[in-house]
Protein backbone atom coordinates (compact mmCIF):
# COMPACT_ATOMS: atom_id res chain seq x y z
CA UNK A 1 0.00 0.00 0.00
CA UNK A 2 1.52 3.30 -1.18
CA UNK A 3 1.75 5.73 1.35
CA UNK A 4 1.30 9.84 0.42
CA UNK A 5 4.77 10.35 0.54
CA UNK A 6 4.55 7.66 -1.90
CA UNK A 7 2.49 9.02 -3.82
CA UNK A 8 3.51 12.62 -3.98
CA UNK A 9 7.38 11.30 -5.36
CA UNK A 10 5.14 9.01 -8.24
CA UNK A 11 3.36 12.56 -9.22
CA UNK A 12 6.67 13.90 -9.19
CA UNK A 13 8.07 11.59 -11.44
CA UNK A 14 4.99 11.47 -13.38
CA UNK A 15 5.60 15.70 -13.62
CA UNK A 16 9.09 14.46 -15.39
CA UNK A 17 7.49 12.37 -17.57
CA UNK A 18 5.00 14.01 -18.69
CA UNK A 19 7.08 17.46 -19.34
CA UNK A 20 9.31 14.93 -21.07
CA UNK A 21 6.83 13.44 -23.29
CA UNK A 22 5.14 16.56 -24.51
CA UNK A 23 8.80 17.55 -26.05
CA UNK A 24 9.62 15.82 -29.49
CA UNK A 25 13.44 13.86 -28.69
CA UNK A 26 12.83 12.74 -25.21
CA UNK A 27 11.32 9.87 -24.09
CA UNK A 28 8.99 9.88 -20.66
CA UNK A 29 9.66 6.14 -20.68
CA UNK A 30 13.33 6.78 -20.59
CA UNK A 31 12.42 9.31 -17.25
CA UNK A 32 10.62 5.98 -16.29
CA UNK A 33 13.58 4.33 -16.32
CA UNK A 34 16.11 6.23 -14.90
CA UNK A 35 13.58 7.15 -12.22
CA UNK A 36 13.12 3.82 -11.29
CA UNK A 37 9.48 3.15 -11.79
CA UNK A 38 9.45 1.32 -15.53
CA UNK A 39 9.10 -2.30 -14.40
CA UNK A 40 6.13 -0.98 -12.36
CA UNK A 41 5.08 0.84 -14.79
CA UNK A 42 4.57 -2.14 -17.36
CA UNK A 43 3.48 -4.43 -14.56
CA UNK A 44 0.45 -2.18 -13.99
CA UNK A 45 -0.33 -1.56 -17.26
CA UNK A 46 -0.30 -5.36 -18.55
CA UNK A 47 -2.20 -5.89 -15.28
CA UNK A 48 -5.37 -4.00 -16.95
CA UNK A 49 -7.29 -6.95 -17.88
CA UNK A 50 -11.17 -7.54 -18.84
CA UNK A 51 -11.45 -9.39 -16.17
CA UNK A 52 -10.26 -7.34 -13.57
CA UNK A 53 -12.00 -4.05 -15.07
CA UNK A 54 -15.72 -5.86 -14.53
CA UNK A 55 -14.71 -7.23 -10.85
CA UNK A 56 -14.18 -3.26 -10.11
CA UNK A 57 -17.67 -2.55 -12.25
CA UNK A 58 -19.16 -5.04 -9.95
CA UNK A 59 -18.06 -3.43 -6.78
CA UNK A 60 -21.09 -1.08 -6.93
CA UNK A 61 -22.63 -3.96 -5.24
CA UNK A 62 -21.85 -4.58 -1.53
CA UNK A 63 -21.12 -8.02 -2.31
CA UNK A 64 -18.45 -7.54 -4.81
CA UNK A 65 -16.95 -4.50 -2.97
CA UNK A 66 -14.24 -7.36 -1.66
CA UNK A 67 -13.49 -8.70 -5.48
CA UNK A 68 -13.10 -5.12 -6.53
CA UNK A 69 -10.62 -4.01 -3.96
CA UNK A 70 -9.02 -6.95 -4.97
CA UNK A 71 -8.66 -5.72 -8.32
CA UNK A 72 -7.60 -2.65 -7.93
CA UNK A 73 -4.68 -3.74 -5.91
CA UNK A 74 -3.60 -5.99 -8.90
CA UNK A 75 -3.91 -2.96 -10.84
CA UNK A 76 -2.26 -0.53 -8.86
CA UNK A 77 -4.47 1.62 -8.92
CA UNK A 78 -2.69 4.17 -6.97
CA UNK A 79 0.60 4.12 -8.23
CA UNK A 80 -1.40 4.73 -12.11
CA UNK A 81 -3.72 7.62 -10.69
CA UNK A 82 -0.42 9.53 -8.99
CA UNK A 83 1.46 8.91 -12.04
CA UNK A 84 -1.28 9.47 -14.86
CA UNK A 85 -2.45 12.91 -12.39
CA UNK A 86 2.11 14.25 -12.98
CA UNK A 87 1.79 13.30 -16.07
CA UNK A 88 -1.13 14.95 -17.03
CA UNK A 89 -0.41 18.27 -15.15
CA UNK A 90 3.07 18.29 -17.04
CA UNK A 91 1.43 18.05 -20.52
CA UNK A 92 -0.95 20.41 -20.44
CA UNK A 93 1.59 23.43 -18.93
CA UNK A 94 4.29 22.66 -21.30
CA UNK A 95 2.09 22.06 -24.44
CA UNK A 96 0.73 25.11 -23.92
CA UNK A 97 4.35 27.00 -24.29
CA UNK A 98 5.21 24.94 -26.85
CA UNK A 99 1.86 26.10 -28.62
CA UNK A 100 2.59 29.51 -28.33
CA UNK A 101 6.37 28.87 -29.35
CA UNK A 102 5.24 26.89 -32.73
CA UNK A 103 3.32 30.02 -33.73
CA UNK A 104 5.69 33.05 -32.88
CA UNK A 105 8.85 30.95 -33.39
CA UNK A 106 8.46 27.93 -35.72
CA UNK A 107 11.86 27.96 -37.07
CA UNK A 108 13.88 28.40 -33.62
CA UNK A 109 11.36 25.98 -31.72
CA UNK A 110 11.45 23.21 -34.59
CA UNK A 111 15.69 23.97 -34.27
CA UNK A 112 15.84 23.39 -30.99
CA UNK A 113 13.76 19.79 -31.63
CA UNK A 114 16.37 18.89 -34.23
CA UNK A 115 19.03 19.07 -31.55
CA UNK A 116 17.15 16.96 -29.27
CA UNK A 117 16.59 14.33 -31.69
CA UNK A 118 19.83 14.30 -32.73
CA UNK A 119 21.72 14.17 -29.53
CA UNK A 120 19.17 11.60 -28.34
CA UNK A 121 20.18 9.66 -30.74
CA UNK A 122 23.56 10.11 -30.33
CA UNK A 123 23.54 8.75 -26.76
CA UNK A 124 21.33 6.39 -27.33
CA UNK A 125 23.23 4.40 -29.57
CA UNK A 126 26.02 4.41 -26.92
CA UNK A 127 24.03 2.27 -24.79
CA UNK A 128 23.16 -0.65 -27.89
CA UNK A 129 25.16 -3.05 -30.02
CA UNK A 130 24.96 -3.46 -33.64
CA UNK A 131 27.63 -6.03 -33.32
CA UNK A 132 25.30 -8.68 -35.66
CA UNK A 133 23.84 -8.39 -39.75
CA UNK A 134 20.44 -9.08 -37.65
CA UNK A 135 20.72 -5.98 -35.48
CA UNK A 136 22.32 -3.88 -38.72
CA UNK A 137 19.53 -4.70 -41.02
CA UNK A 138 17.02 -3.70 -38.07
CA UNK A 139 19.14 -0.35 -38.03
CA UNK A 140 18.48 0.46 -41.91
CA UNK A 141 15.20 -0.52 -41.91
CA UNK A 142 14.48 2.08 -38.82
CA UNK A 143 15.80 4.75 -40.29
CA UNK A 144 14.39 4.44 -43.92
CA UNK A 145 10.71 3.41 -42.11
CA UNK A 146 11.17 7.09 -39.59
CA UNK A 147 12.85 9.16 -42.63
CA UNK A 148 9.57 8.58 -45.10
CA UNK A 149 7.39 8.68 -42.25
CA UNK A 150 8.48 11.92 -41.15
CA UNK A 151 8.68 13.70 -44.53
CA UNK A 152 5.04 12.13 -45.91
CA UNK A 153 3.50 12.99 -42.54
CA UNK A 154 5.03 16.70 -42.56
CA UNK A 155 3.08 17.33 -45.37
CA UNK A 156 0.28 15.44 -47.06
CA UNK A 157 -1.46 13.45 -43.91
CA UNK A 158 -3.82 16.16 -42.67
CA UNK A 159 -5.61 15.68 -39.24
CA UNK A 160 -8.70 13.96 -40.04
CA UNK A 161 -10.37 11.97 -36.62
CA UNK A 162 -8.75 8.45 -38.44
CA UNK A 163 -5.29 9.94 -38.08
CA UNK A 164 -5.92 11.55 -34.96
CA UNK A 165 -6.66 8.05 -33.96
CA UNK A 166 -3.82 6.45 -34.78
CA UNK A 167 -1.68 9.11 -33.79
CA UNK A 168 -2.93 8.84 -30.16
CA UNK A 169 -2.40 5.20 -30.08
CA UNK A 170 1.42 5.16 -31.53
CA UNK A 171 2.52 8.66 -29.29
CA UNK A 172 1.25 6.74 -26.06
CA UNK A 173 4.03 4.29 -26.61
CA UNK A 174 6.68 6.69 -25.69
CA UNK A 175 5.01 5.80 -22.38
CA UNK A 176 6.34 2.11 -22.69
CA UNK A 177 9.13 2.60 -25.29
CA UNK A 178 12.77 3.73 -23.22
CA UNK A 179 14.64 6.20 -26.07
CA UNK A 180 11.32 6.77 -28.18
CA UNK A 181 9.59 10.17 -27.36
CA UNK A 182 5.78 10.14 -28.05
CA UNK A 183 5.93 14.02 -29.48
CA UNK A 184 8.48 12.65 -31.88
CA UNK A 185 6.09 10.29 -32.86
CA UNK A 186 3.72 12.77 -33.54
CA UNK A 187 6.21 15.07 -35.21
CA UNK A 188 6.74 12.56 -37.77
CA UNK A 189 2.84 12.04 -38.46
CA UNK A 190 2.50 15.42 -38.83
CA UNK A 191 0.10 16.13 -35.93
CA UNK A 192 2.17 17.75 -33.50
CA UNK A 193 1.59 20.97 -34.01
CA UNK A 194 -2.03 20.94 -34.48
CA UNK A 195 -2.57 18.40 -31.44
CA UNK A 196 -0.93 21.38 -28.84
CA UNK A 197 -3.23 23.53 -30.23
CA UNK A 198 -6.25 21.33 -29.95
CA UNK A 199 -4.96 20.45 -26.46
CA UNK A 200 -4.14 24.76 -25.90
CA UNK A 201 -8.39 25.04 -26.95
CA UNK A 202 -9.53 22.54 -24.83
CA UNK A 203 -8.24 23.15 -21.80
CA UNK A 204 -9.28 27.09 -22.53
CA UNK A 205 -12.79 25.83 -23.06
CA UNK A 206 -12.65 23.77 -20.03
CA UNK A 207 -11.39 26.95 -17.91
CA UNK A 208 -14.30 29.03 -19.65
CA UNK A 209 -16.85 26.16 -18.21
CA UNK A 210 -15.54 26.58 -15.18
CA UNK A 211 -15.87 30.52 -15.24
CA UNK A 212 -19.51 30.28 -15.74
CA UNK A 213 -19.18 31.22 -19.69
CA UNK A 214 -21.29 28.55 -21.00
CA UNK A 215 -20.16 25.35 -22.73
CA UNK A 216 -20.31 26.33 -26.28
CA UNK A 217 -16.32 26.52 -26.58
CA UNK A 218 -15.59 23.45 -24.88
CA UNK A 219 -17.79 21.54 -27.47
CA UNK A 220 -15.99 22.90 -30.22
CA UNK A 221 -12.87 21.90 -28.91
CA UNK A 222 -13.51 18.44 -27.40
CA UNK A 223 -13.86 16.13 -30.75
CA UNK A 224 -10.15 16.00 -31.43
CA UNK A 225 -9.09 15.53 -28.05
CA UNK A 226 -11.73 13.08 -27.24
CA UNK A 227 -10.51 10.84 -30.51
CA UNK A 228 -7.07 11.19 -29.37
CA UNK A 229 -7.45 9.73 -26.25
CA UNK A 230 -9.21 7.09 -27.90
CA UNK A 231 -6.54 6.11 -29.72
CA UNK A 232 -3.52 6.26 -26.85
CA UNK A 233 -6.57 4.15 -24.19
CA UNK A 234 -6.26 1.40 -27.06
CA UNK A 235 -2.51 2.08 -27.86
CA UNK A 236 -2.14 1.28 -23.83
CA UNK A 237 -4.09 -2.11 -23.75
CA UNK A 238 -1.86 -2.85 -27.05
CA UNK A 239 1.53 -1.65 -27.23
CA UNK A 240 2.38 -2.28 -23.85
CA UNK A 241 1.91 -6.19 -24.49
CA UNK A 242 3.40 -5.85 -27.55
CA UNK A 243 6.48 -4.22 -26.42
CA UNK A 244 7.02 -6.44 -22.94
CA UNK A 245 7.02 -9.35 -25.32
CA UNK A 246 9.51 -7.79 -27.43
CA UNK A 247 12.39 -6.70 -24.44
CA UNK A 248 11.59 -10.06 -23.05
CA UNK A 249 12.72 -11.95 -25.92
CA UNK A 250 15.06 -9.76 -28.42
CA UNK A 251 15.71 -6.44 -26.10
CA UNK A 252 18.69 -5.55 -28.29
CA UNK A 253 17.22 -5.90 -31.59
CA UNK A 254 13.94 -4.26 -30.56
CA UNK A 255 16.17 -1.06 -28.65
CA UNK A 256 18.31 -1.40 -32.32
CA UNK A 257 14.98 -0.57 -34.08
CA UNK A 258 13.12 2.47 -31.72
CA UNK A 259 16.91 4.20 -31.71
CA UNK A 260 16.96 3.75 -35.47
CA UNK A 261 13.55 5.30 -35.73
CA UNK A 262 14.84 8.57 -33.89
CA UNK A 263 17.46 8.98 -36.30
CA UNK A 264 15.33 8.95 -39.66
CA UNK A 265 12.88 11.17 -37.52
CA UNK A 266 15.70 13.93 -37.89
CA UNK A 267 13.86 14.95 -41.09
CA UNK A 268 10.47 15.77 -39.18
CA UNK A 269 11.47 19.07 -37.38
CA UNK A 270 13.38 20.29 -40.78
CA UNK A 271 10.52 18.99 -42.70
CA UNK A 272 8.04 21.19 -40.76
CA UNK A 273 10.24 24.58 -39.98
CA UNK A 274 10.04 24.86 -43.95
CA UNK A 275 6.65 23.98 -43.95
CA UNK A 276 5.81 26.78 -41.55
CA UNK A 277 8.32 29.15 -43.59
CA UNK A 278 6.01 28.21 -46.57
CA UNK A 279 3.18 29.24 -45.35
CA UNK A 280 4.32 32.77 -43.90
CA UNK A 281 6.09 33.35 -47.11
CA UNK A 282 9.73 32.82 -46.66
CA UNK A 283 12.73 30.33 -47.34
CA UNK A 284 15.82 29.54 -45.97
CA UNK A 285 18.10 32.14 -45.56
CA UNK A 286 21.74 32.64 -43.98
CA UNK A 287 19.27 33.98 -41.47
CA UNK A 288 16.72 31.33 -40.93
CA UNK A 289 19.37 28.35 -40.88
CA UNK A 290 21.73 30.12 -38.48
CA UNK A 291 18.32 30.66 -36.21
CA UNK A 292 17.70 26.67 -36.87
CA UNK A 293 21.38 25.92 -36.13
CA UNK A 294 21.90 28.00 -32.54
CA UNK A 295 18.80 26.49 -31.67
CA UNK A 296 20.01 22.90 -32.32
CA UNK A 297 22.77 23.39 -30.69
CA UNK A 298 20.48 24.24 -27.62
CA UNK A 299 18.32 21.26 -27.62
CA UNK A 300 21.55 19.11 -27.92
CA UNK A 301 23.47 20.55 -25.17
CA UNK A 302 19.91 20.36 -23.26
CA UNK A 303 19.96 16.08 -23.76
CA UNK A 304 23.70 15.94 -22.88
CA UNK A 305 23.12 17.88 -19.55
CA UNK A 306 20.21 15.37 -18.79
CA UNK A 307 21.89 12.71 -19.52
CA UNK A 308 25.27 13.29 -17.42
CA UNK A 309 23.03 13.62 -14.59
CA UNK A 310 20.92 10.77 -15.03
CA UNK A 311 23.77 7.87 -16.02
CA UNK A 312 22.37 6.76 -19.14
CA UNK A 313 20.07 4.07 -19.75
CA UNK A 314 20.67 0.54 -18.95
CA UNK A 315 20.35 -1.85 -21.55
CA UNK A 316 20.51 -6.00 -21.42
CA UNK A 317 22.60 -7.30 -24.11
CA UNK A 318 21.31 -10.60 -25.31
CA UNK A 319 22.02 -12.06 -28.66
CA UNK A 320 18.92 -11.17 -30.60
Amino acid sequence: MSTSRDLIGIYLRGLAMGAADAVPGVSGGTIALITGIYERLISALTAIEPRRVRDVLAGVRPEGRPAALGALRAMDIGFLLALGAGILTAVITVLRLISTLLATNPVETYGFFFGLIGASAAVLFTEVSLATRRRQAVAVAGVVLAFVASGFGATTLGSSFPLIFVAGAVAISAMVLPGVSGSLLLLMLGQYDSMATALRRFTDGVGSLLAGNGSDELVAAAPPVVVFLAGAVVGLFSVAHAVRWALARYREATLVFLVSLIVGALRAPVAQAELALVERGATWSVETTGLFGLAAVGGAVAVLIVDRLAGGIETTRSTS
